[in-house]
This record gives C-alpha cells, sequence and structure tokens, in this order.
C-alpha cells in the first residue's frame, strides 16, 4: 500500500465520521419549530444531540483504537436496524445506518493496514 492510499485509509473514517455527526445534528433543529419555550427548547434539543454527542465520543476512541472504532460503528448500525424493527423506510435505513456501516468497515480497513505496516 503505497503512501497516498494509506492517507486516504487513515483519513477516511475521521472525516466521515465528522460529517456524519454534523449530519446527526440537524435532526436537532426540528425542536426550533414546536413552539417551546426558550427553555424547554435547548433543553430539547440538548436531547435531541445525545446521538451526535455518542457518534463523537466514539469517534474519539476510534481516532486511538481502531478496531474499537469499527466495531462501534458497526454496532451503531445494527442497533439502529434493531431498534426500529423494520419500521422505516429504506431511505432512513440509507441515511442512519448506511454511514455507520462504512464509517466502521472504513476504520476495520485502517486497522488491518496498520496491521500489515507493522508486520513489515
Amino acid at each position: 500500500m503505497n503512501t497516498r492510499t494509506r492517507q486516504i485509509v487513515y483519513w477516511a473514517p475521521r472525516t466521515l465520521c465528522v460529517l456524519f455527526a454534523f449530519f446527526l445534528s440537524l435532526f436537532a433543529l426540528d425542536v426550533f419549530e414546536g413552539g417551546y419555550g426558550f427553555g424547554q427548547a435547548v433543553l430539547a434539543f440538548l436531547i435531541h444531540l445525545i446521538p451526535v454527542f455518542i457518534v463523537v465520543i466514539a469517534l474519539v476512541i476510534a481516532w486511538r483504537w481502531e478496531w474499537v472504532g469499527a466495531i462501534l460503528f458497526l454496532a451503531f448500525a445494527l442497533w439502529y436496524v434493531i431498534q426500529t424493527g423494520g419500521r422505516q423506510g429504506l431511505a432512513a435505513y440509507v441515511l442512519i445506518s448506511g454511514p455507520s456501516l462504512v464509517i466502521g468497515l472504513l476504520f476495520l480497513l485502517s486497522w488491518l493496514s496498520r496491521k500489515e505496516i507493522r508486520a513489515r
């Protein structure tokens, strides 16, 4: 694996994870249309950001231990499918579980490529 490919494999899951966190945070903005008072809106906003906080914490862990990140993001993808019980449309699974699945696989690839580099 050349240097450029290693850089892409290293940075791709991290970059996608940050973008995924921003994407998830957009769903929290709907609380401001709910007619809540200021305090209630802020509390609802923070509650809606809990998945984003979880993704960011998982990214911090995955940055150091890529194999743990792979497990976490693959588990997130599976958890969403199980949690919704198939009641969501295909678009919901593609938009929520899809990025988690891709990020998990990329962290796995990054970890495996590091093992390959260390073995040399």
